[in-house]
């Protein structure tokens, strides 16, 4: 199939011609390697073109089949303005060391781009957008051959065998495996696009398993223990996933069980499910989320006046949550307490219902990845639609959904009354589809009758009040004392004391208006480490040092730039006199971050005085020498929807006579969450404080 594409392929127009250079066929017919000269046609602006004197560039393709080991190998390099630019790709189709029925792809690139007539960020970008483009459609085109094969009724390749006069030879150092089944690629595999690392299921049924541990393998075990029933695709997508996530993510690698709920939430789309489960990686970093059941202790109105609690499980085995919501004095709650110490609150409840999982999948001996929750609505009214609080509902609802999918296995709504369906007007919006299906609900005392609670929980821990004859030991809730109100300012105080317990601080960042943070030295050869996120945009981040100590910024300078950010602060100091150079120097080579990146580094002062660490939106400098559009500048506008960037950072500062160990381990580094590949560095740049980890 993947020689059809040769010497020309349709679905790839920029491919205009290919000749054959060189043909290798071993006397066995089990090694072939083919060598071509591609001839291209990029898609390039013209005046790039006209600059560099080319029409077309030629590429060296060599791929080398080798059908004893089940492997072909695609090697390419570029043969036009190859003393300028150096462009290395390799791609490999080989066998899953698991399951001889799935067929593994990977591919890697490198590029280096010397010098290019002042072009180089221009070459770059161009390179980027045609190997991205590539890499979508790489699956699309092998697919259209391999269906084109079958419309000729070519639905099966016998393996390589020895020729008869050396069979009895090879045959001990090579015995044969038996034969396949003939390749069908599931159509939900042609609905994503191609990854760096693609696992495609190429059996119309699961092969059997091997025995292997969780961490290299999925066995049949492992699935049924504590997975659930999978399909060999979505075996395939967990794992593609999880490992991205090990080489990527700096930090501690989510449990398979949480990756899957993300898989799930998003219908096995695995660009998709990488997107919001790092983004929901970077919000738990962010606010420590990790060590909340360990280092927070509920204020004790939560803990009289919450009228929630856990209580037993289901008939499935799924922990049971049981939220008097009818007698919780919500407006109190949040007059007396903010909505932070609220969101806090309920997300303690969701991580211990994580906890509570993976308790009741060892119990139980099957896995349990989600929990009941029951809402009793008895008492509700029109206090509870205050809109403070439906406010701070539907915060939590949009938190909840972001960062806890595929937890709540079924919701069970009580004794709802004539005012729920306004409350359900305001949040259902809010709610995903797939959470939404998981709804019943029950008007009056219909919960009492057939397909009523009985259906889902036994009667032995119905809760008293619902007319059972279990203890529930859930606070009543109640009318919080207005004397425990705090005030908008006492409240707005308590909020911000409360997230910024976390290590890490946000940043908004503008255009035209960085964010910097000064730190002050007095020992020379002292450290300063760093790490952030890019959650928004491209910044560019820039290090400075200054004898004199800038002037801390005036109150309405930030009015000035029209800044207002309650999710991240913003901070100038270098003053708009001050002169690079005279003023204040560069002591570190700027480094550009892609959104979703998360960076560690090291600076080690040579002086002392001040150093300031600057945030800088990344935008592409305008072209001087004519009035035509930069490729850039399209590009960025196209990537970048408002001039808004956000960080979260952290920085330390640790003195000479601490510091032990190699600076190496010091070094920047990024990790890509919002891409597959790292982003690539002309070699002009500076690598003294940078190294890109794949």
């Amino acid at each position: 199939a993947y020689e059809r594409r040769f010497p020309t392929c349709p679905l790839i127009p920029m491919f205009v011609a290919s000749d054959t250079v060189n043909e290798y066929r071993s006397e066995d017919e089990a090694i072939h390697v083919i060598e071509r000269r591609c001839k291209l046609d990029i898609d390039a602006p013209r005046l790039l073109k006209k600059i560099a004197g080319v029409d077309y560039v030629y590429f060296v393709q060599k791929n080398s089949l080798n059908r004893r080991e089940r492997t072909l190998h695609i090697e390419a390099y570029n043969e036009t303005f190859s003393n300028r630019v150096i462009i290395n790709e390799h791609c490999s189709y080989t066998v899953h060391p698991d399951n001889e029925d799935w067929t593994c792809f990977e591919q890697s690139a490198s590029l280096d781009i010397k010098s290019f007539f002042g072009f180089e960020s221009t070459v770059e970008k161009i390179a980027m957008k045609q190997y991205t483009s590539n890499i979508k459609k790489g699956k699309e085109i092998i697919e259209y051959y391999l269906k084109q094969l079958e419309e000729e009724g070519i639905t099966f390749v016998p393996r390589w065998t020895p020729p008869v006069a050396c069979k009895s030879e090879s045959s001990t150092s090579h015995p044969r495996r038996p034969v396949s089944p003939a390749i069908n690629i599931p159509e939900s595999a042609t609905k994503e696009g191609l990854s760096n690392k693609e696992i495609l299921n190429t059996s119309s049924s699961p092969s059997e398993p091997t025995a292997g541990t969780p961490d290299d393998k999925l066995d049949a075990d492992y699935i049924k223990r504590y997975l659930g029933d999978l399909t060999p695709m979505q075996e395939s997508c967990l794992i593609r996933l999880r490992q991205w996530l090990q080489e990527t993510h700096k930090g501690k690698i989510p449990k398979d069980e949480h990756i899957l709920r993300f898989l799930r939430a998003r219908d096995f789309n695995i660009d998709k499910a990488r997107e919001i489960l790092c983004q929901s990686l970077t919000w738990r970093k962010q606010h420590q989320v990790d060590y909340i059941l360990d280092t927070w202790n509920p204020p004790q109105v939560l803990q009289d006046y919450y009228a929630g609690g856990w209580h037993h499980h289901d008939k499935d085995g799924r922990p049971l949550y049981v939220l008097r919501l009818g007698q919780m004095d919500t407006k109190g709650l949040v007059r007396a307490l903010g909505e932070e110490a609220l969101l806090r609150y309920v997300l303690s409840i969701n991580e211990e219902g994580l906890r509570r999982c993976e308790e009741n999948t060892k119990v139980f001996g099957r896995p349990i990845s989600s929990w009941t929750c029951l809402v009793d609505l008895e008492g509700l009214n029109m206090r509870h639609l205050w809109r403070p609080g439906v406010k701070a509902l539907l915060r939590i609802i949009e938190v909840v959904e972001a960062n806890y999918p595929e937890t709540l296995g079924r919701l069970l709504i009580l004794r709802a009354p004539r005012v729920f369906p306004v409350l359900w007007t305001l949040v259902s919006p809010f709610i995903d589809d797939n959470t939404r299906k998981k709804f019943l609900i029950y008007a009056g005392n219909d919960y009492q009758g057939p397909g009523g609670l009985l259906d889902y929980i036994d009667k032995e821990i119905i809760p008293d009040f619902l007319g059972g004859e279990c203890m529930c030991e859930v606070p009543e809730g109640g009318l919080v004392p207005k004397s425990l109100y705090r005030t908008a300012e006492e409240l707005e105080n308590e909020d911000i004391k409360l997230w910024t317990e976390t290590i890490y601080q946000s940043a908004s960042v503008f255009k035209g208006a960085p964010h910097e943070v000064l730190i002050q030295i007095v020992d020379a050869s002292s450290v300063i480490t760093w790490d952030f996120d890019v959650c928004k945009g491209d910044i560019v981040f820039n290090i400075f040092h200054s004898k004199r100590a800038p002037q801390p910024p005036k109150k309405d300078s930030l009015g000035a730039h029209s800044i207002t950010s309650p999710g991240g602060n913003n901070v100038q100091l270098i003053d708009k006199v001050w002169q690079l150079g005279r003023d204040y120097s560069m002591v570190e080579s700027p480094l550009i971050c892609k959104e979703g990146e998360s960076v560690q580094g090291s600076h080690v002062t040579r002086w002392p005085g001040f150093y300031i660490l600057q945030w800088k939106f990344h935008s592409m400098p305008a072209c001087a020498t004519t009035n035509l559009p930069r490729v850039d500048d399209v590009l960025a506008s196209l990537q970048v929807s408002s001039h808004k960037c956000k960080v979260m950072y952290y920085t330390e500062v640790i003195g000479s006579e601490d510091f032990r160990g190699s600076m190496t381990s010091l070094e920047s580094s990024h990790s890509g969450f919002s891409q597959l590949s790292a982003a690539t560095t002309s070699s002009s740049q500076s690598h003294s404080s940078s190294m890109i980890s794949r």
